[in-house]
Formats: C-alpha cells, structure tokens, sequence
C-alpha cells in the first residue's frame, strides 16, 4: 500500500508515511478514513520523502472539491510535509493553493523540523 497512517486521537495527532506512486485514489481513501475517525481536525506529519505524486490537474482540481466539501463541515489541523523532491514540492503547493481551508501548512526537509513546527501550532 502506498500510504499508511496512524492515528493518535489522545495526542490528536496522525502520522501518514506515503511510499511509491501515490494517486488520487490513495489520497481520497487517506482523507476518507481521516473523516471517518473524526481526525481531521488532527495535526498531520505527512511523510512524503519516499513519495512519487502521479497527479493530474484534474485530479488536483478534483481533490480541491473534496476539500472543500469536508471544510464546509470540519475543520482542518495544521499540517507538516516532509518531502525532498522539487516534484513533492511542487504537489504540495498544489494543493495547498487549491485547498480552501486556511489551516498552516509548510513543508519541510526532515521530519525533526516538521514535529518542531507542529508543535508550536495549535489544533482547532
């Protein structure tokens, strides 16, 4: 599987590790699952360094309307990506541009600085 996550509801926090080629299909059952278990409000680590993003502008702009339907009705906890790849980088840019909610999100080069930042940010 691509993707894995963890889910830490008394921390209120998740960890996703995403490995391979990483598809739209993949993200929408990670949002999915996040949904289902009342986490989205959650920090997020979201570990890309080992990630291949095979996304489509339709596909991103097709992400970006789930988005929108899950903000309408959740908020969205800061989230941390730590990727090495102009190719991460350029996906994550994607779809924090095309995501409507306003939480923090930044991207970062190892995990230790991402855990750093999301520990000074708070959790709707």
């Amino acid at each position: 599987m691509p993707m894995r996550w963890t889910i830490q509801h008394p921390e209120k926090f998740v960890h996703i590790v995403a490995e391979g080629a990483v598809t739209l299909k993949e993200m929408e059952e990670h949002f999915d699952a996040l949904l289902v278990a009342d986490a989205m409000p959650y920090a997020k680590l979201f570990d890309a360094t080992n990630a291949d993003p095979i996304y489509s502008d339709e596909d991103v702009m097709t992400m970006g309307a789930r988005l929108s339907a899950y903000t309408a009705t959740v908020a969205s906890g800061p989230l941390a990506v730590v990727g090495l790849s102009d190719h991460v980088e350029i996906t994550f840019r994607r779809f924090v541009n095309v995501s409507p909610s306003k939480r923090p999100a930044r991207l970062f080069k190892t995990e230790a600085q991402a855990r750093a930042w999301l520990a000074t940010q708070t959790t709707p």
